[in-house]
């Protein structure tokens, strides 16, 4: 039995973990033509003997925004420097972070379009002629000192690309637009992961998996995760090692995620919407209110799935469920009930 004393298993798992992400392009599983293009952008630059220009990587999140951005400076031979919008809340912050970057650095700002618009400003500059602005005194004696910059690689990342300002849009020499993942990748993604993790993962509760997460890899690892937990305390359920569909449907159903992936939030949210309001409409704020969430959380979190697949409608007078997310929850739809066509 194993020392639980001994510290060397959780640097293992540590290592593992940070494994899962792919470190090349050529290992990135999905989204065929924004990986195409970033070689493009990449092979030119090495040729050209110059730093990749700025990338924007919009989309939803565990995407792999973050893996790509560490593939660009891998596969540019350049190292990474990571910040995020939230940390960036005076220009003072982000000229400290632009002066200290060696040449050719990439830097990595996630969820840039939550910077501060003072550092928003300062940006455009550095993008475009490496340089800075750095305002010393105030008042009428202030006087602005230009600051020479190390040419780098911006790399952002954002899940609401329509918060960014034009001037910073337009600044990027290339954006990419990532979108969701079929099962089929997601499938891919998840025997990459598990034989890395240890776990045998047989074709169909790979499948069982991938139908559950919501067409986004993060979530696909993470549902692995426990149904890896899962057979470690209850065993594979099948004689040759592998885990069986049904451990999987086990594992899932023990944390509340039911065969299309919708969690108990989710259904909570249809639930209200249906059983309570009819189908709708409902507020935002009134839906908040229902489930104990902030609508925040509700509107970016829940909404964008659940009108992927059909399951509701966002109205000017409010939330709707479809008659698909009546028949899921298993509730006959009434004749007098709203459709969105009534909208």
């Amino acid at each position: 039995m194993a020392d639980l004393t001994d510290p060397a298993p959780d640097e293992s798992e540590l290592a593992i973990e940070g494994a899962l992400r792919p470190a090349s392009l050529a290992e990135f599983v999905g989204q065929q033509k924004v990986r195409g293009q970033l070689q493009l952008l990449l092979d030119a630059a090495r040729i050209q003997q110059r730093p990749a220009d700025h990338i924007l990587l919009a989309g939803p999140p565990g995407l792999g925004k973050t893996t790509l951005a560490m593939i660009v400076a891998h596969e540019s031979g350049r190292p990474l420097r990571l910040s995020s919008g939230p940390a960036i809340q005076h220009a003072g912050d982000l000229a400290a972070l632009l002066s200290s970057l060696t040449p050719g650095e990439v830097l990595f700002i996630d969820e840039i379009h939550r910077m501060a618009r003072s550092a928003e400003e300062m940006l455009y500059l550095a993008m475009e002629d490496f340089r800075i602005d750095i305002m010393v005194g105030k008042g009428a004696g202030a006087t602005s000192i230009p600051l020479d910059l190390a040419p780098f690689t911006l790399v952002g990342a954002t899940t609401r690309s329509g918060l960014l300002p034009n001037p910073l849009r337009d600044r990027f020499g290339f954006t990419a637009h990532l979108e969701f993942y079929e099962p089929e990748e997601l499938e891919q993604v998840l025997a990459r992961s598990a034989a890395m993790l240890g776990v045998e993962l047989p074709r169909p509760a790979r499948a069982e998996i991938a139908r559950r997460s919501r067409g986004t890899p993060r979530i696909a690892n993470r549902l692995l995760r426990r149904v890896r937990d899962y057979v470690i305390v209850h065993g594979p359920g099948d004689a040759g090692g592998g885990v069986a569909p049904d451990v999987v449907d086990a594992a899932l159903d023990l944390y509340d995620v039911d065969p299309i992936g919708l969690d108990r939030l989710d259904r909570a949210v249809l639930d209200v919407i249906v059983r309570r309001y009819r189908g709708g409409p409902v507020g935002l704020n009134t839906l908040a209110v229902a489930v104990g969430e902030e609508a925040d959380t509700i509107e970016s979190v829940v909404e964008p799935y659940l009108v992927r697949i059909g399951f509701m409608g966002r109205t000017p007078r409010g939330r709707v469920a479809t008659p698909a997310a009546w028949s899921h929850l298993g509730v006959s739809h009434p004749d007098g009930a709203l459709r969105l066509d009534d909208l």
